[in-house]
């Protein structure tokens, strides 16, 4: 089998795959138009940030069998064309934890001391020691956004430098919390409490624009900002505005909105420490991602073991022929509970009921969990590692089958303990394609799990629907399907509306102010 390398990847990731017995072709990098000529010849791709592999590439790829990215990222992979070519992605996301981690500290004592300022002042032949006066980290207080792997690492670094830590993650257990030992807040207790925040997110539609302007007006005067994860999570106008008013001391960046950020104006501040995208730029790293992403090629190629697989369950063929339908069912109900959760998860308890719970649904329980992390943690989360991520942040899991089914002939249901309240989602197949959301928190719907769904909680009244419409209406939203539901009559219900795409801001508050409408949230599904 031949493997072709189109990026720099370390002798050792090298090393793994010729003991193995591949052949291995390092071209260099290449344009999507001269990897599409070559890539029929191969059956596996190693790639890094610097090369493309769009539809164009897939559709040639006659013989692939898996694209390997050594890193942590895919969005240079076009996952969906790889998908429908039966072409498994992956990717390497804990090679690079330590030196990302290290990088972020780096940063914040560089920012407490002002180094790279002093050494540019002392460089030019200027001894300025009284306006390079620090401040000591211990006793202050670090906010992290996002406790995965790196988040955690800081965490425990930091409480040895004698940091108080509060952290915001929706997916992190009290009791995983209390060993990093870290304080579970809300965002904006966060933002208000902290002397120094640091984000650890992937990008995703959910953390984009995580800290705005109205975050940064929650701050204390003088808070100093770190964001070594991913350009974007921090609005970089608002955070230049947040320079100029002197409300941020200071900021530590080393991604950007756009890269390189040669012309951005966060480079002419003073007080912004910049990197060129350091995080994983160590040789450990490199190395580490490098075996990482060899051995996992090696594995699906030469024993079908896929790991951190981005697309693939790992099912066989015969029962992906009875259950496939259910893979997709069970994420979209996980997807669209991660967007509804009241608050914190503890617990997560699945049930099968009906004739599925006869097989071995335990990649179902991946796919449905690997939906509910997602709105958070986006690509680092996928079918094979979802249980694990959950673990890690203390999430504790149960499932059961009942084989006799009430109401339907088969019922993928699940439960949702948050420190907030519970959160419970059923769904089913109507037919081998036609997926159903038939309950929330016990109230019977009937509800298409795609595109956006409008999901209010209301008092059972008239007129709820027509006022609902009206707004929609008013800027041309179109209502694809609906469904209501009911405990009893003249109580609390729940509307679910389909909708052919996003409602504005301002549109969806007119909603939630309906008098009659306790809550109403948005879901992508």
């Amino acid at each position: 089998m031949k493997i072709l390398v189109t990026d720099p990847l370390a002798k050792e990731g090298l090393d793994v795959l010729e003991k193995e017995g591949f052949e291995v072709d390092c071209k260099g990098k290449l344009s999507p138009e001269d990897l599409a000529k070559v890539i029929p010849g191969y059956d596996a791709l190693i790639v890094r940030s610097g090369t493309r592999a769009p539809r164009e590439v897939i559709e040639k790829a006659t013989n692939l069998k898996v694209i390997g990215r050594a890193g942590v990222g895919l969005d240079n992979v076009d996952i969906e064309a790889a998908t429908a070519k039966g072409i498994i992605v992956m990717n390497s996301p804990e090679g690079n934890t330590i030196s990302t981690a290290e990088h972020t500290l780096a940063m914040i004592l560089a920012l407490a001391r002002n180094i790279p300022q002093a050494d540019c002042s002392l460089k030019s032949k200027v001894w300025e020691k009284k306006k390079f006066t620090g401040s000591e980290l211990y006793g202050k207080t670090l906010g992290i956004i996002g406790l995965g792997r790196i988040g955690s690492y800081i965490a425990r670094v930091a409480v040895s430098l004698g940091m108080k830590i509060v952290g915001h993650d929706p997916f992190i257990s009290p009791e995983k919390a209390a060993k990093i030992p870290v304080k579970i807040v809300d965002l904006k207790e966060l933002c208000r409490v902290s002397d120094y925040i640091t984000v650890h997110t992937p990008l995703t539609s959910e953390t984009k624009g995580i800290i705005g302007k109205k975050e940064f007006k929650l701050m204390k005067k003088g808070v100093r900002i770190i964001n070594c994860a991913r350009g974007g999570i921090i609005e970089e106008r608002a955070l230049c505005e947040a320079l100029k008013e002197g409300k941020v001391k200071g900021a530590a960046l080393d991604v950007y909105e756009k890269e390189p950020p040669l012309e951005n104006p966060l480079l002419g501040f003073d007080n912004v420490i910049t990197t060129p995208h350091l995080g994983a730029s160590t040789q450990e790293a490199q190395i580490n991602v490098a075996r990482d992403i060899a051995q996992q090629i090696c594995d699906v190629l030469k024993r079908k073991i896929s790991r951190y697989a981005a697309n693939i369950p790992a099912v066989d063929e015969k029962l992906a022929k009875i259950i496939g339908p259910y893979f997709i069912l069970a994420e979209k109900i996980g997807i669209l509970m991660g967007q509804l959760m009241p608050g914190n998860i503890m617990r997560i308890g699945i049930e099968y009921q009906g004739e599925i719970a006869e097989y071995d649904v335990s990649s179902l329980r991946n796919n449905l969990i690997k939906g509910l992390l997602k709105p958070s943690l986006g690509d680092q989360v996928n079918y094979v590692n979802a249980p694990l991520l959950a673990k890690e942040r203390g999430i504790k899991i149960s499932e059961t089958k009942t084989i006799s089914a009430e109401e339907f002939a088969n019922l993928v249901s699940c439960k949702v303990e948050t420190d907030n309240g519970d959160l419970a989602v059923s769904g089913t197949l109507l037919s081998k394609n036609d997926l159903r959301i038939v309950k929330i928190d016990g109230y019977p719907i009937n509800a298409l799990p795609q595109d956006y769904l409008l999901i209010c909680r209301n008092e059972d009244k008239p007129g709820i629907i027509g006022q609902i419409g009206t707004i929609l209406g008013e800027r041309e939203i179109n209502i694809a399907g609906m469904t209501l539901g009911r405990k009893k009559k003249g109580g609390l219900a729940i509307t679910v509306l389909n909708i052919d795409r996003v409602i504005p801001t301002d549109d969806l508050k007119r909603i939630q102010e309906i008098s009659a409408v306790k809550s109403a949230k948005l879901v992508k599904l």
